[in-house]
């Protein structure tokens, strides 16, 4: 199968581009990414949909994917908690190869396919989770099998993959694929398919915590208060709320521990 992910640039002879020149053909090629996703609205829209009820009574969500795929998806995963204050065990990704992947390719860890399937059952996946597989070319065996043995067991699956045709889309129940065309170094999909999958993972986890009801208004009331700018942060949400001064409000903040719990002290 011919894959568009692995389609030859349509610029040529790079390495005698000026910076300029080559930083001026990257943007260019990067602008048709949100255009690209913009195409898939309607399939992303299906893939929440059928999320939130499910996280609604206990399910969660799982990102599988090998390589950048995979790296991304451990990413949107481990920014749920700080951002929204959602406990870790409610979205969770996991990457071929483990976690020494996300720093340092793991040898044929993607071509692996049933080692997807045996990471899941760390977490006892059942009929209430949603399993996304991550895969630009929509080919990798990690991926595509995970999500193949998740569909035998019952469980719903997602997908996320830049190459129309590709097998991952026949494992997924509810496929996003976003045709973002070759990349400017030719196969290198971190640049535009890695772009489009992370603009897609935003889109799928922050419709879904709003959906949740992590979100009051467009502040992120639950934010866990890690550091000094989240505090600050937190205290000017409280402080638009209320008729505190700055060091009061802090103090309830600090207190409570969430916006949401300051102002719910508050009456």
């Amino acid at each position: 199968m011919e894959k568009l992910t692995e389609s030859a640039s349509h610029y040529r002879h790079l390495e005698k581009m000026s910076v300029a020149e080559l930083l001026e053909n990257i943007n260019r090629e990067d602008q048709t990414v949100p255009l690209a996703v913009q195409k898939a609205l309607p399939e992303i829209e299906a893939l929440v949909a059928s999320i939130v009820p499910k996280m609604r009574e206990g399910g969660r969500l799982f990102y599988i994917g090998a390589g950048t795929s995979g790296r991304l998806g451990v990413l949107d995963a481990s920014e749920i908690p700080p951002t929204f204050g959602a406990p870790p065990d409610w979205v969770i990704g996991l990457i071929a190869g483990g976690d020494r992947a996300i720093r340092n390719p793991v040898e044929h860890a993607e071509d692996n396919t049933e080692q997807a399937w045996i990471d899941l059952q760390a977490w006892q996946p059942d009929t209430m989770d949603t399993v996304i597989g991550i895969a630009a070319s929509g080919t990798t065996p990690y991926v595509v099998h995970g999500l193949r043995t998740c569909r035998e067991n019952g469980i719903t699956t997602g997908c996320i993959t830049c190459n129309p045709g590709a097998p991952i889309i026949a494992e997924a129940d509810f496929p996003v694929v976003a045709v973002v065309g070759p990349e400017f170094v030719t196969g290198s999909s971190r640049m535009k398919a890695g772009t489009a999958q992370k603009l897609i993972l935003n889109m799928i986890s922050t419709s879904v915590m709003i959906q949740l009801g992590r979100v009051q208004d467009n502040r992120m009331v639950d934010m866990k208060l890690s550091n000094a700018k989240l505090v600050d942060r937190g205290t000017r949400m409280i402080l638009q709320s209320t008729d505190l001064d700055y060091d009061t409000a802090q103090a309830l903040l600090l207190e409570h521990g969430s916006v949401r719990a300051a102002l719910l002290s508050l009456g």
